[in-house]
C-alpha cells in the first residue's frame, strides 16, 4: 500500500504519525513551501515538513498543485491512496483521479456543518457544546465528498480554538488509525452528505477579529477565544490596537436580565480582577489583555500600568 500523505500545519502530524505507525509505505509528503516567520522573518518549514525529514521521507512542496508539473511529480510517486490533513490546497481533478483508492480527507468539524478552511474557529466562535472529526473522499467541490467516518469531541468553557486544534489533531490521528484498516479491506460504507444542512467556515477576514461591544456579553467572550491563539480579537484604545485574549464567561442572568448602564464599549472599572466593560447586554470582565507594541499580560499586570481609566470608551 502506497500512501501519499499532504498537511501542512502542525494539526496534521499525528495522522502522518498513525500513517507511519499503520506499516502503509509513505512515499512522499505534499506539503505548502517554506515561509517566513516572526518578526526577522526567518525562512521556517511546515511542521509536518519538519516531521516528514525526521523518517527520511521524500517532500513536494508545490507554489500550485494543480501545476502540470506538480501533478506529474505526484504521479510518479504512485500513490495508491492519498490522505491530507489541513493541506492548505484545493486538489484539482487530475489529482483526485491519481490514487486507485482514492483521495481522503481528515476534516476538523461534523460535516456537512463547518466547510471550508476555519471550521474549529467558528465551532468555538458559535458556542457549539459539541464539534468533531469527520474523514471523507474529497471530491471536487468544497469539503462536500461522502462521509466515512466521524467521532464527535465537546467543547468546554475552558476550551479556545488552539486547545481545540489540538483535540481536534489527536481525535482525527486515532480515527485515521480505526478507519484505515477498513478502508484498506474494502469495508467502508461512505455516506452523502446533505448538501441543505451545509453551513461553511471561510478563512476569518480582519473586520471579524474587530470586537463590536453592542453584541451579547456571551457572544463576545465567544469570539476571544474563538480568534484565540490566532489571529486574536481586538478592539481600539485611542486608535490603537488592543487585542483582548481572555475573559470571564458572562453569567446569563448578568448578561440577559439588565441593560447597559453606559454605553456599549464603556469601561465600568479596572482592577487586578479584570477591565470591566458595558455590553450590548451587560457587563463583561476582560482578564488578559494585549496593549500595541507590548506583550500580552494578565488583568492584574494591566491595571498596574494604570493607563486604562473608568470611562474610557473602547472601540
Amino acid at each position: 500500500m502506497r500512501v501519499v500523505f499532504m498537511g501542512t500545519p502542525e494539526f496534521a502530524v499525528p495522522s502522518l504519525l498513525v500513517l507511519l505507525e499503520s506499516g502503509v509505505q509513505v512515499v512522499g509528503v505534499v506539503t505548502q513551501p517554506d515561509r517566513p516567520v516572526g518578526r526577522k522573518r526567518v525562512l521556517t518549514p511546515t511542521p509536518v515538513k519538519a516531521a516528514a525529514e525526521q523518517y527520511g521521507i521524500p517532500v513536494l512542496q508545490p507554489e500550485r498543485l494543480r501545476r502540470t508539473e506538480s501533478v506529474e511529480a505526484l504521479k510518479a510517486l504512485q500513490p495508491d491512496l492519498i490522505v491530507t490533513a489541513a493541506y492548505g490546497q484545493i486538489l484539482s481533478k487530475a489529482v483526485l483521479d491519481i490514487p486507485k483508492l482514492g483521495c481522503i480527507n481528515i476534516h476538523a468539524s461534523l460535516l456537512p456543518q463547518y466547510r471550508g478552511g476555519a471550521p474549529i474557529h467558528y465551532a468555538v466562535m458559535n458556542g457549539n457544546a459539541v464539534t468533531g472529526v469527520t474523514i471523507m473522499y474529497m471530491a471536487e467541490g468544497l469539503d462536500t465528498g461522502d462521509m466515512i467516518s466521524r467521532v464527535e469531541v465537546p467543547i468546554e468553557d475552558t476550551d479556545t480554538t488552539g486547545s481545540m486544534f489540538d483535540k481536534l489533531s489527536q481525535a482525527g490521528a486515532q480515527l485515521l488509525k480505526e478507519t484505515l484498516p477498513e478502508l484498506i479491506a474494502g469495508r467502508v460504507q461512505a455516506v452523502a452528505q446533505n448538501d441543505s444542512e451545509a453551513v461553511y467556515s471561510p478563512n476569518i477576514s480582519r473586520e471579524q477579529e474587530l470586537i463590536d461591544w453592542n453584541q451579547p456579553a456571551l457572544t463576545i467572550w465567544n469570539k476571544v477565544r474563538g480568534l484565540n491563539p490566532r489571529p486574536g480579537a481586538y478592539t481600539l484604545w485611542n486608535g490603537d490596537v488592543l487585542k483582548i485574549w481572555a475573559c470571564a464567561k458572562p453569567e446569563p442572568n448578568d448578561a440577559s436580565s439588565k441593560q447597559a448602564r453606559q454605553a456599549a464599549g464603556t469601561v465600568v472599572a479596572v482592577s487586578e480582577a479584570g477591565v470591566q466593560i458595558e455590553t450590548g447586554d451587560g457587563l463583561l470582565n476582560l482578564t488578559e489583555l494585549q496593549p500595541a507594541g507590548k506583550k500580552a499580560m494578565d488583568a492584574g499586570q494591566f491595571a498596574r500600568g494604570g493607563q486604562l481609566t473608568a470611562g474610557t470608551v473602547l472601540g
